[in-house]
């Protein structure tokens, strides 16, 4: 049977939910050949064999953690290189995004972003795509070379399937412009104990009718009642009532969770487009007439300070 590579995101090790959702949609087209890089490479194995990878490929090096994503580019060059993929899979996170569409070039291949979904078909795997801010689906095959597709998180249920999982060293030879930009310093990101926004199964995310930086502690009370992650439109980011690393739309982040909660977010075209894939959407907003009430499965017309606290509490209450 046929291999597809997948790009696997870790940290030190740990292997992130995006690639074991890789390793699901990879079995429809495939057999699933993993390549994991930098430390902890090797301890990747052991999960992704259990998610249906048949290989995987570990190769570390101090260019991978010293410079930016170009070491990458060129292991995944090898790896493509040695198995002769019918497609490379990688997540669709903004690094990922530029190593597929570095990889894509340099194997003069087609690259689809941003699926939502994939299928085998007759003359090489389909991907499914939001497009219009999600207002239309469309299905695309690469007409050239080998598919190079990146895959938005959440848009698979993770899969168990045992597989091999055999590990092999891959051989990379890293070229001049590897070590071309590289990374002087690092910053850890406070931990708020929330999910990763991306990948959050739940994100609660707050807009204009937060009424001021004081007020988001509203939504992140209903966050955390959830375990969710929290968001925020870009008129919140704007106003500088919350990070922009949190923000939600077109000019922020993507995301496709379970379940998306807005609350006070009108429903601009900018923000839709970062959300509108979401599973079940609700709204709580006091203008009946919003925008977002076209979108939603659910929406409450009520003002938030009053509504979100008595969520809430109702959610506490049921849990505990």
């Amino acid at each position: 049977m046929a291999e597809v590579l997948v790009y696997v995101d870790h940290v030190d090790g740990a292997v992130r939910k995006p690639t074991l959702e890789l390793l699901t949609l990879a079995r429809r087209v495939g057999e699933p050949v993993a390549v994991a890089l930098g430390a902890g490479a090797e301890a990747t194995a052991a999960v992704l064999a259990e998610h249906g990878a048949v290989k995987v490929l570990t190769a570390d090096a101090p260019e991978f953690a010293d410079y930016l994503v170009v070491p990458k580019v060129d292991a995944l060059q090898a790896a493509y290189d040695a198995v002769s993929p019918v497609a490379v899979l990688v997540p669709s996170s903004a690094e990922g995004k530029e190593i597929a569409a570095r990889l894509a070039v340099r194997i003069g291949s087609g690259i689809i972003t941003d699926a939502i979904d994939l299928e085998a078909g007759d003359e090489g795997p389909v991907a499914t795509q939001a497009a219009f801010a999600a207002s239309f689906t469309t299905k695309s095959r690469v007409s050239k070379g080998t598919p190079v597709i990146t895959v938005k998180p959440n848009s698979a249920a993770v899969e168990a399937a045992p597989a091999a999982g055999a590990v092999e060293a891959l051989a990379v030879t890293f070229g001049a412009l590897a070590t071309g930009t590289k990374v002087v310093s690092r910053t850890p990101r406070e931990s708020t104990g929330r999910p990763e926004l991306t990948e959050a199964a739940i994100v609660v995310s707050g807009g204009r009718g937060v009424n001021g930086a004081e007020n988001f502690h509203l939504i992140e009370d209903l966050a955390d009642s959830l375990g969710a992650a929290v968001g925020a439109s870009r008129a919140a980011v704007d106003a500088g009532w919350y990070p922009h690393t949190n923000q939600v739309g077109q000019t922020g982040k993507s995301v496709s969770p379970q379940l998306y909660i807005a609350a006070g977010i009108s429903g601009a075209i900018q923000h839709r487009a970062g959300m509108q894939t979401s599973k079940t959407i609700v709204a709580v907003n006091k203008d009946a007439e919003a925008p977002i009430f076209d979108l939603v499965d659910y929406g409450v017309v009520g003002d938030l300070f009053e509504v979100v606290p008595q969520l809430t509490g109702e959610i506490k209450a049921r849990q505990g």
